[in-house]
């Protein structure tokens, strides 16, 4: 059975950073490309970031360009999302997501492993 547990949301005030970590079990975490959705109220799941299976190469979503670096660590099946210069407009639930293959997809629906999300909350 497939799990993605994400951890390392919380509060925090504008300007800020988080990290957030997603642990994969039940896959072979190295043939995944990984990435990160985010889901506010109201609003429909949107790309953030992604990542290829060796880690070469990234594709991020141009309302986060510049601001969050995702990473991963294939010994310890897990892919991080550093954020930083956090904004009121970035609260949301981010969800890790796995996808079999090599490229990178900014649509939800060609993803095929979600996690349950973790609560990011930006104030002004």
């Amino acid at each position: 059975q497939v799990q993605l547990v994400e951890s390392g949301g919380g509060l925090v005030q504008a300007g800020g950073s988080l990290r957030l970590s997603c642990a994969a079990s039940g896959l072979t975490f190295s043939s995944y490309v990984m990435g990160w959705f985010r889901q506010a109220p109201g609003k429909e799941r949107e790309f953030v970031v992604a990542i290829t299976r060796s880690g070469v190469r990234t594709n991020s979503a141009d309302s986060v360009k510049g601001r969050v670096t995702i990473s991963r660590d294939n010994a310890k099946n897990t892919v991080y999302l550093q954020m930083n210069s956090l904004k009121p407009e970035d609260t949301a639930v981010y969800h890790c997501a796995a996808k079999n293959g090599a490229s990178i997809y900014d649509r939800s629906t060609s993803w095929d492993y979600w996690g349950q999300g973790t609560q990011v909350t930006v104030s002004s």
